[in-house]
Parts: C-alpha cells; structure tokens; sequence
C-alpha cells in the first residue's frame, strides 16, 4: 500500500489511546474514538470549543492544579515547537451522569508540534493515557481483572510517580527562590547611572524561570561618561545566567581598565574562551561622552542600539558590528564606530527578544521599534519602556529573553 492509499483520517480515529489536535489557541479541531469513548463527549461538543472550557478544574478546590499545569505544557509546545512530556496529573472531571459531582482521575499526558514548513506550529497532538483504576487502592484488584501481584505493583509504581512528581514541584518552587536571588545580585540597579536615569526591563523567556542569560550593564566612568551594555548568552535559565553574570562582571571591569568599547569587548571576548557555554554570546557596549555630545560603541554580533533624536527620527548604530564572542578562533581587533548626539536624544539598547521572530526578518523587527519610539516619543524614559514592551512583545508571552535599557540623553 502506497502513502497515497492511506486513509489518515481513518487511521487518526483508529489509533488507541486518547488523542486529540488542538490549535496553538487551544481549541479543539478533532478527536479520535477512543478520546471520544474515555471523555463521554461527542466530536460536535469538542470541535470548536477551548479545551479548558469543557474540561475546567474542579469549582472551589484551590489545590486543583490540572489546568494550570496542562496549559503551561501546552504553551511550551506552541513556543517552543518540541514535544512535552508531563508527569502523572490528577486531573478531576466532572461525572456525566451526575452533574455537579466531580470523580477523582488521574492521567498521564504527553503533547507534540506538528510543524508547518517554516517551523511554527500548525497543530498540537494532545495524547492521555487515564490511569485512575492504577491509582485506586479501593476495589482495585477485583475490579481490574489484573492479578493481584501484577496490580499491587502497578500501584506501586504509580505511587512512585507521584511522590516524584511532588519532589519536582517543591525543587522546581526552590529554583525558582535562587533564580530571583541570583537576578537581584547579578543585575545593578539603574541608580547605578548616577544622575542619569536610566529605565530597565528584563523579561525572561515564559516557559524559563525568572531569570535569563539576557543582562545589561551601567558603568560610571571616569570625566562624567557612562558605558552602557547589553548582552545575550544561548539558553536560558540558571545555567544561562550563571555564564551571564560571569561575563556581565567582566565587561564591567574590562570597561573601567580600557580606552573605549572596542578594546573593553576584546577583553570580554578573550575572557569568553575560558567559560563554558560562552560560546557565540552576542553584546554591544556604547559609551555616552556628555562633554563632547557623543556616543562611541562597538559590537559582538548583537542588534544595534537605537538613537532615537527629538524630532523622532532614528538612526541605529550598526557601524562597528563584528561576530559574536568566541566566533573567531584567533583575536582581531573590533571596530569601533562614533555618532554624535544632542540634549533630549534617547539611547535604545535591548536584545533580541524584543525584535525577532522566528519567522521573519529581523529588518521587520527593527521596522517595529524603530515605529514604536518614533510614536511614543516624549514619553519619559519609564513609560518608553513599557509601552515598548506593550507594542513590540507577543500578548500571549515570549520564547526569547528580553532585556532593554532607555537612558536619556
């Protein structure tokens, strides 16, 4: 038999298990036999409707965490386009026969992409095994048919399974107490900027902890200037922000002991060879003269800061790019670009999470925030910066990082 003589159609309904095809908006698009037989549901009270309105938490129980943590395995498909595999969830449903009365269940969920031809998701493949009758102590063992060695040691695996699902969340809660810990000691505070205010926003990833490889950096320097950073380290997390808060330290020191930012990302990039998981950080450093009205700056393969001038009109500062840290595999001097500036210019650093999307050009994105400062301009530094984050990030929440620096000149 040929692909082509193939009845997908057919075979979707006949797989076994439960399996259902949600939209990335979560909303039901079909659903297999034995979905249908398990959930008690025909296919005309799922298709079109959000998955979450037929199958709500149990009304009331505030311990109830099965649509929280369903959604959040959902989403990280949508964002991430990968599989996600869950740990054993109880998930009560409410009885069919009596409604207004809610039976204990428990499922076992894993969630799939299914991907168009330019990588984002079309479909996600939504697959349940209910395993309640391995769960139950009561009436188990007659019940099943199972003998009872066998289900005694189902039930205990399945005992295991939530006891280690139980260990991940507590771990999960703890590492989420370092990671905001780690964040609060890692990032300075804008105040850092003297007695010019600086607005910073840093938002990580919304399947990530709250805390990135995403930094930025302010640094007093000598004869009233300023250097401003911002960089991106690959991943997320706190293995990402461990590289982030090594290399962050080290721009901020080799800032202070050099000549201008050119040098002070050579430095950083020798220092890079040493770190693992260094490789190919992007970061661009700009140092504010106010004396002469300038702002020299260099960059390590990062997206260009944005001058945005009084009148509204923007120039991106992309005269001094180079590869990323760690690109080369012996050292070349970086470029080094100048620009000058006038009172009530405000310079734009972020990162890539603001601009990019997966399937476009980054040209769009630039278009986006260069449109973005131009309509917001006037605004002070702090309401630029949430209006920039309202405007430029997706509503339903990013995969990317985003850190952003406004400061005023």
């Amino acid at each position: 038999m040929t692909g082509a003589e193939i009845d997908f159609r057919a075979v979707f309904h006949a797989l076994p298990g439960m399996v259902a095809l949600l939209t990335p908006e979560l909303v039901f698009v079909d659903a297999n036999d034995d979905y249908l037989t398990t959930s008690g549901h025909t296919r005309e009270q799922l298709v079109g409707r959000y998955l979450f309105d037929v199958f709500p938490d149990r009304p009331g129980d505030l311990a109830a965490t099965g649509t929280r943590d369903l959604e959040a395995s959902l989403r990280r498909v949508v964002q991430a386009g990968r599989r996600d595999s869950m740990a054993l969830q109880r998930y009560d449903v409410e009885s069919l026969e009596r409604p207004g009365v809610w039976e204990e269940r428990y499922w076992s969920p894993v969630n799939a992409p299914v991907l168009r031809e330019d990588g984002t998701v079309a479909l996600v493949v939504h697959r349940v095994e209910e395993v309640t009758e391995f769960i139950r102590a009561r009436g188990g063992l007659e019940e099943s048919g199972r003998s009872p060695v066998l289900q005694a040691e189902l039930f205990t695996r399945a005992r295991e399974l939530q006891e280690l699902n139980e260990r991940l969340r507590h771990a999960h809660a703890r590492e989420r107490e370092i990671a905001v810990a780690l964040q609060d000691a890692l990032l300075p505070s804008p105040d850092e900027a003297g007695p010019h205010h600086a607005a910073v926003r840093y938002r990580p990833a919304t399947s990530s902890l709250n805390v990135c490889g995403d930094w930025y950096d302010l640094v007093a320097l000598s004869g009233g200037r300023m250097a401003v950073a911002v960089g991106d380290v690959v991943g997320h997390g706190l293995s990402a922000a461990c590289v982030m808060g090594q290399l962050r330290s080290a721009l901020s020191a080799a800032s202070r002991a050099s000549d201008g930012p050119a040098r002070a990302l050579e430095v950083l990039g020798l220092y890079a060879r040493s770190v693992e998981g260094a490789e190919s950080t992007t970061a661009v450093t700009a140092w504010i003269d106010w004396g002469t009205h300038t702002i020299t700056y260099s960059s390590a393969g990062h997206p260009p800061p944005a001058l945005l001038r009084g009148d509204g009109d923007i120039e991106f500062l992309d005269g001094a790019t180079d590869p990323p840290l760690g690109a080369r595999p012996e050292h070349v001097e970086r470029p080094e670009a100048a620009t000058g500036f006038t009172a009530g210019d405000t310079l734009v650093l972020y990162t890539d999470g603001l601009v990019e999307r997966r399937t476009e050009d980054i040209d769009v994105g630039l278009g986006r925030l260069a449109a973005a400062l131009t309509g917001h301009r006037g605004a002070g530094p702090e309401d630029l910066a949430d209006a920039l984050l309202s405007d430029l990030l997706p509503p339903d929440g990013v995969t990317d990082d985003t850190a952003l620096v406004i400061l005023p000149l």
